[in-house]
C-alpha cells in the first residue's frame, strides 16, 4: 500500500532528500540565481525569505499605502498577508469553476463593489495579482486589455506556476511590473522556503533589500524537512506518523507553510539558492510545469475517508477554506456573498499530487469520479 502527502515533501526521492540535507551554498551561488532570473524574467531581482516576503517587496515597490489589490478569491493567507504588510487593502475577486482564476467577467463585478475585505470603505483599485491558481493560466490576453483599461498594474504570483506559459506563447512571470517566486513546499521550485522579487518596470517606492542572513533555526527547519518527511511517511505504515508529526510541531522543528513568517529583512540561505537555481535550470529543459490535477466532488469527508483506507493520505488538499487555511480564515473577513463560487469551490475541492503517476493514481481517480459533482 502506499501513502500519499501534499505536505510533507512527498516529491524527494531518497537522492534528493540526501542532496538537500547535505548541500553546501555560498555567496556566489545566489549572485547566480539573481542573474538567471533576470536573464529570464528581466528586471531586477531580490532575493527574500519566502514567498509572502517576495510578494510584499513587490507590491510595496509599486503601490501607495491604502490602494486596493484585486485578487484571486480562492487563494492562500500567505497572499492576504503580503497585501497587508504593504499596507494595501485586499479586494477579493470571485473565481470561474473551469479553471479556479477570476475573469474579465468577475473582475468588472469587483469593480462596481470595490469594498476592501475588513473595511466598510470602498478602495480605490490600483493593481491586480495573477497566480494562475495550481497552475492553470488565466486568459492573459484579457486580463492584460482589463488592466489596460482601467489603468492597473499587474503583478505575477508564481508561487503555483513556474514555468507555465499562456495561450499566446508568453511565460508566466514575464507579463506584469513585476513577480513574485515562492520556493515553498510543493510548490513549482520547491526548497521548502525561500522566495524571489524580480522588479521589472521603474519602481514607485524605493524599497530596501533584504541583507541578513535567515535565523539559524530556520534554516535547520528547511534542511531536515524532507528527512522528517519521509519518516512520518514510515510511521504511518503503523499509525504512528501523525503522533510523531505533532511532536515535532510542538518541539518547532518543523513549522507549518502557513506559519513561515513574512520578513523583508532576511534573504533566502544559500544552499537554498543553490537548489533552486538547478531546479529552474530543470524546469527551462523540460519546458514544462506540473498543473495539479482538481476535481470538485460531492461528500468531500465521506470521499477522503473512501480514499486513506485505500492507501491515499488527500487530507492537505487546499483549500479547507477560500483563504487557506482555515485557522486564519477569520482574520481576513472573507465576503462570501460576492464570492460564491469561491466558498462552493473550497467545500468541494480535491486535488492530486503532481508527482506521482498516472498508474499510482488511477485507483484514486477511481473513487473521486464516485463522488464527481454534477456540474462536472
Amino acid at each position: 500500500m502506499k501513502h500519499y502527502f501534499l505536505g510533507l515533501a512527498g516529491n524527494y526521492t531518497r537522492k534528493r532528500r540526501l542532496k538537500h540535507i547535505f548541500s553546501i551554498g555560498r555567496k556566489r551561488d545566489c549572485l547566480e540565481l539573481e542573474e538567471f532570473l533576470e536573464k529570464k524574467y528581466g528586471g531586477e531581482a531580490v532575493l527574500c525569505k519566502n514567498g509572502r516576503s517576495a510578494l510584499a517587496l513587490a507590491l510595496k515597490s509599486y503601490f501607495n499605502r491604502g490602494d486596493g489589490i484585486l485578487v484571486n478569491g480562492f487563494t492562500c493567507y500567505a497572499v492576504y498577508e503580503a497585501i497587508k504588510s504593504a499596507g494595501l487593502v485586499p479586494i477579493f475577486v470571485d473565481i470561474e469553476k473551469s479553471d479556479l482564476n477570476f475573469s474579465v467577467n468577475t473582475l468588472k463585478k469587483a469593480l462596481t463593489n470595490s469594498v476592501g475585505a475588513g473595511t466598510s470603505r470602498p478602495a480605490t483599485p490600483k493593481g491586480i495579482i495573477v497566480q494562475n491558481t495550481l497552475g492553470n493560466p488565466v486568459d492573459i490576453n484579457e486580463i492584460e486589455k482589463f488592466a489596460k483599461k482601467y489603468g492597473l498594474l499587474i503583478v505575477e504570483d508564481l508561487a503555483h506556476c513556474a514555468g507555465v506559459k499562456y495561450s499566446d506563447g508568453r511565460e508566466a512571470g514575464t507579463i506584469g511590473v513585476a513577480t513574485a517566486l515562492s520556493f515553498g513546499k510543493d510548490k513549482s521550485i520547491d526548497t521548502i522556503s525561500g522566495g524571489v522579487a524580480i522588479l521589472r518596470h521603474p519602481c514607485k517606492n524605493k524599497i530596501e533589500a533584504p541583507t541578513k542572513l535567515p535565523k539559524l533555526s530556520d534554516t535547520l527547519r528547511a534542511r531536515f524537512y524532507p528527512l522528517f518527511g519521509a519518516m512520518t511517511r514510515g510511521l504511518t505504515r503503523v499509525r504512528l506518523g501523525g503522533i510523531f508529526m505533532r511532536v515535532l510541531l510542538k518541539l518547532r522543528f518543523v513549522e507549518k507553510s502557513a506559519d513561515n513568517k513574512l520578513d523583508l529583512e532576511r534573504r533566502i540561505a544559500k544552499f537554498q539558492a543553490k537548489l533552486g537555481l538547478e531546479q529552474l535550470k530543470n524546469l527551462k529543459k523540460s519546458g514544462e510545469s506540473p498543473i495539479r490535477e482538481f476535481y470538485l466532488i460531492n461528500n468531500r469527508d465521506e470521499a477522503l475517508k473512501k480514499l486513506k483506507k485505500n492507501g491515499y493520505y488527500l487530507d492537505g488538499f487546499w483549500y479547507e477554506k477560500p483563504v487557506s487555511p482555515e485557522r486564519y480564515y477569520k482574520k481576513v473577513h472573507f465576503p462570501e456573498k460576492d464570492c460564491p463560487t469561491s466558498v462552493e469551490v473550497a467545500e468541494k475541492i480535491v486535488n492530486l499530487p503532481t508527482f506521482y503517476s498516472k498508474e499510482e493514481l488511477a485507483p484514486a481517480r477511481k473513487i473521486i469520479k464516485e463522488y464527481l459533482d454534477d456540474g462536472e
